[in-house]
C-alpha cells in the first residue's frame, strides 16, 4: 500500500505521539509498504526545535525507509492557550506546501494522529478529492480534556471545537483509539462501532526489559543502593497531576533514604522546580529526558514509578509511560478513577498499586504501604512484566492493525 501519514509529532521525538507515530510508520515500511509522512521539526517535549533541525524550512529526509517531509513552524517559548493555537495553525499553514504537491499523488490510505484537532483538515480534503480511505487516529481526546480540565473556559469556543471534532469523526472512514475507555467515549459521540479500530499503544518488550539495581544507572546518577527511589519519567504537563509531588516530598522529607526523581520536560517543569526551591526540598531531583538506548537501565533505578492522572482526564488519554514501566517489570503507583481503563488495567492484573486521583493523603498512604510491603512489590513486578508480554507486543498490535487497513484499501 501507499500510505500518507500527517501529524505534528514524529521521530526522533522520544515521548508521546511522535514516538508511536514514528514506530508505526517504520514498522509499516518494514513490511514493504510505501510510507510518506508530512510533519514538523521535532520539538517535543522540550518545546524547542532540536538543534539539528534549527534554521531549516521545508526539506525531505528518509528515516528507516520512511520518506519524511518536514516543515518549519512556530514553537512558543511559553506554552499558553493562545500560543498553542498559533503553534498549531502555523503548522497547518506551512504544511500546505507539501499538501499542494500531495494532491497530485494517489495514496491508498491517509492516517492522521490526533491531537491537534486541526490535523483533520488536510486529510479530510484530500480523502474527498481522491476518494482515499482516511483513518483518524485518536491518542488524546483533546477537546474533552480541554473542557474537563478547565484549560478552555470559553463556552462558545468549546462549542465550535466540539462540532469540528464530531465533523471529522463522522467524515473519517475509520476512527481508531488506544483504550476501551476512549472507545466508549468516541462511540458516545455518535460514531458507529463498525468504523472503529482498536489500536492500543505498544512497547518493544525485547528492548525494554527488567534489569537489576546493579545493572541500573543508580551509581551513574549518584544514587546509593539503600536509597528508595520514587521515579516520575515522562512529559511534565498540566494533565499529569504533578502538583502532588511537592506535598509528597514534604511528607517524606525526614526520611533521608526516600528520593523523588522527576525526569523529563514539559510545561509544568519550571513551576515544579520553583516550588521545590521555595519549599527548600532536598529530596527531589530533576533530570532531563534520558537516552532511549538507556531506558531499561534508567527505569531500573526506581523502587516505585509514579503514574499520575487527574480525575478529569480519566479515559481521555492513557499515560504511555506506563507501558514502558510494565515492560520493565516496574512497580507502579497509579492514580486512576475507578472503572476507568487505567484502573482496570492495573487492578484486574495486580500489576501495581492504585490510589485515588487528586487525593494527596491517599497517595501518600499507598506509598507508605508499598514501601513496607516488599513481598507484594515482587509479585506486582512479575505481574507487570507478564501483562506486557501478553498485551503490549508491538509486532502483534501492528500486525493486527495492518490486517485491518489492508482490508480497507
Amino acid at each position: 500500500m501507499r500510505i500518507l501519514v500527517f501529524g505534528i509529532n514524529y521521530a526522533p521525538e522520544l515521548t508521546g505521539i511522535g514516538k508511536y507515530t514514528g514506530e508505526m510508520c517504520e514498522w509499516l515500511a518494514g513490511q514493504g509498504h510505501d510510507v510518506e509522512v508530512i510533519t514538523s521539526m521535532p520539538y517535543y517535549p522540550e518545546w524547542k526545535i532540536k538543534k539539528a533541525y534549527q534554521g531549516r524550512w521545508w526539506f525531505t529526509e528518509t528515516i528507516n525507509k520512511v520518506k519524511v517531509r518536514r516543515t518549519f513552524f512556530y514553537v512558543p517559548e511559553k506554552v499558553t492557550g493562545t500560543t498553542r493555537i498559533a503553534h498549531e495553525f502555523s503548522f497547518l499553514l506551512s504544511s500546505s506546501v507539501w499538501w499542494l504537491k500531495a494532491l497530485f499523488k494517489k495514496y491508498d490510505l491517509v492516517i492522521s494522529p490526533y491531537p491537534p484537532l486541526i490535523i483533520g483538515i488536510w486529510p479530510y480534503l484530500y480523502s474527498r478529492f481522491h476518494k482515499t480511505k482516511w483513518v483518524f487516529h485518536i491518542q488524546d481526546l483533546q477537546v474533552d480534556a480541554a473542557r474537563d480540565l478547565g484549560l478552555i473556559k470559553n463556552k462558545r469556543l468549546l462549542y465550535i471545537l466540539e462540532h469540528v471534532e464530531r465533523f471529522f469523526l463522522r467524515k473519517a472512514n475509520s476512527v481508531s483509539s488506544i483504550s476501551e475507555g476512549m472507545k466508549k467515549k468516541i462511540l458516545e459521540k455518535g460514531i458507529s462501532e463498525e468504523k472503529y479500530i482498536m489500536l492500543p499503544n505498544w512497547v518493544d518488550i525485547d528492548f525494554i526489559r527488567p534489569m537489576s539495581k546493579e545493572e541500573s544507572m543508580r551509581r551513574e546518577l549518584g544514587f546509593e543502593e539503600k536509597d528508595i527511589i520514587i521515579l516520575y519519567s515522562g512529559n511534565m504537563g498540566e494533565k499529569q497531576g504533578l502538583e502532588a509531588v511537592i506535598p509528597m516530598a514534604q511528607k517524606f522529607a525526614n526520611k533521608s533514604e526516600v528520593k523523588i526523581v522527576l525526569a523529563g520536560e514539559g510545561a509544568a517543569k519550571e513551576r515544579l522546580m520553583k516550588e521545590t526551591e521555595a519549599n527548600r526540598l532536598k529530596n527531589i531531583t530533576f533530570l532531563p529526558i534520558q537516552p532511549y538506548e538507556k531506558l531499561s537501565a534508567f527505569l531500573a533505578i526506581a523502587d516505585f514509578h509514579l503514574v499520575l492522572q487527574k480525575k478529569a482526564a480519566s479515559d481521555l488519554l492513557l499515560p504511555s509511560k506506563l507501558l514502558s514501566i510494565l515492560s520493565a517489570g516496574g512497580c507502579a503507583i497509579v492514580t486512576a478513577v475507578e472503572n476507568s481503563s487505567l484502573h482496570k488495567m492495573i487492578g484486574e492484573t495486580n500489576a501495581g498499586w492504585l490510589a485515588e486521583p487528586e487525593n494527596i493523603e491517599d497517595l501518600i498512604r499507598i506509598l507508605e504501604n508499598a514501601i513496607d510491603s516488599p513481598s507484594k512489590n515482587i509479585q506486582k513486578k512479575e505481574n507487570a512484566r507478564k501483562y506486557a508480554l501478553k498485551y503490549l507486543n508491538k509486532d502483534e498490535i501492528l500486525s493486527n492493525f495492518q490486517n485491518v487497513i489492508s482490508g480497507q484499501s
